[in-house]
């Protein structure tokens, strides 16, 4: 009786109303960025014609008809990370060898030119729909350095990549991440002429208006780079983020001046700033082999369930994100 009582008091009494939230400190993420942060692990696939040639990087000299994975499946590699809890895939679309892995009207030097399915495969395509089957978010990585393109190092070469990077943004449905590296430019085939190009980091790529073209197409997708403006990197390829790790962080480069993609003070980003003004979160990438491309030689060094346990709890567990390479081997599956 006596816990009714307290109970018809308790309704009956005048209603309070609850306190307001208080005001936000600092940096607050966006919408996009908070669904990113609840994917907490994603998949690499690193995959092109790196594959066949056993390198890490090409020079951008390979012949097309090198790539032929010949029993590839994307259901197989995408269903394997899939029953891994992975959330999201992203693909390397183009590496700094700039063979493309869809028919871009952009070059010949892509799937359009290869032996696999007579040119007429389409790798985004298949991961793409793979993955919206097995109801992962896809990305996309396109490799700003380009060691194949005549034009790279020149204004020209920027408007190609601006339209690859559209292309990709309209064809394949909604992208959750667009990746770029900080490669920026070195020696290379460009085409024939086997010459070291360098540009300016800073300017070349025109990076506030690559990412503006990128939020009209895709303004659901984050941008990755060592500097954002989204998510930034964790600055090493170990996996593992500071501890503490703060999502606010504000960029700078290695002179002190404006950071870029390529050109950032990246001891300072496995921590953040604790009172950063930008909400940058680190996204931990690492292989689960030595390299990021499959190596035959390489089959006996994967991770260990233990190791991949100990790098979710360095990434996740410490407020970042975990992108995990995993790369499909030259046939058609992941191992």
């Amino acid at each position: 009786m006596l816990t009714r009582r307290l109970f018809l008091a308790a309704a009956s009494a005048p209603f309070v109303h609850a306190a307001s939230a208080p005001a936000p400190y600092g940096a607050t993420p966006s919408t996009s960025q908070l669904r990113w942060h609840d994917l907490e692990t994603t998949a690499f696939l690193h995959f092109t014609v790196n594959t066949f040639t056993d390198r890490e990087w090409g020079y951008g000299d390979e012949d097309p008809t090198l790539f032929n994975p010949t029993a590839f499946d994307a259901f197989a590699i995408v269903s394997a990370l899939a029953d891994a809890g992975m959330r999201g895939v992203i693909l390397t679309a183009k590496h700094h060898d700039g063979f493309c892995l869809w028919p871009t009207a952009t070059t010949g030097h892509s799937v359009r030119n290869s032996s696999w399915r007579s040119g007429k495969g389409d790798v985004v395509r298949n991961i793409s729909d793979a993955a919206r089957r097995h109801n992962l978010k896809f990305g996309v990585y396109l490799s700003p350095w380009d060691r194949n393109s005549p034009h790279y190092g020149t204004p020209e070469y920027l408007e190609i990549y601006r339209r690859q990077l559209t292309e990709l943004l309209t064809s394949y449905g909604e992208i959750f991440e667009v990746w770029h590296d900080g490669a920026n430019g070195g020696d290379g085939f460009y085409g024939g002429a086997r010459v070291k190009r360098t540009i300016d980091k800073r300017r070349y790529y025109g990076w506030p208006q690559t990412w503006d073209l990128v939020r009209s197409l895709q303004p659901g997708a984050v941008i990755f780079s060592d500097v954002g403006p989204d998510v930034r990197w964790v600055g090493n390829e170990r996996g593992i983020a500071g501890d503490p790790c703060w999502a606010a962080y504000d960029p700078v480069g290695v002179d002190g001046g404006a950071a870029s993609p390529g050109d950032v003070r990246d001891k300072e980003s496995p921590t953040g700033h604790r009172h950063g003004s930008r909400w940058l979160p680190a996204e931990c990438d690492v292989s689960i082999r030595p390299g990021w491309f499959w190596h035959e030689r390489e089959n006996a060094r994967v991770k260990t369930p233990a190791q991949l346990i100990d790098l979710y709890y360095k990434s996740v567990g410490r407020g970042a994100n975990l992108l995990l390479n995993v790369p499909p081997e030259s046939r058609r599956s992941p191992t």
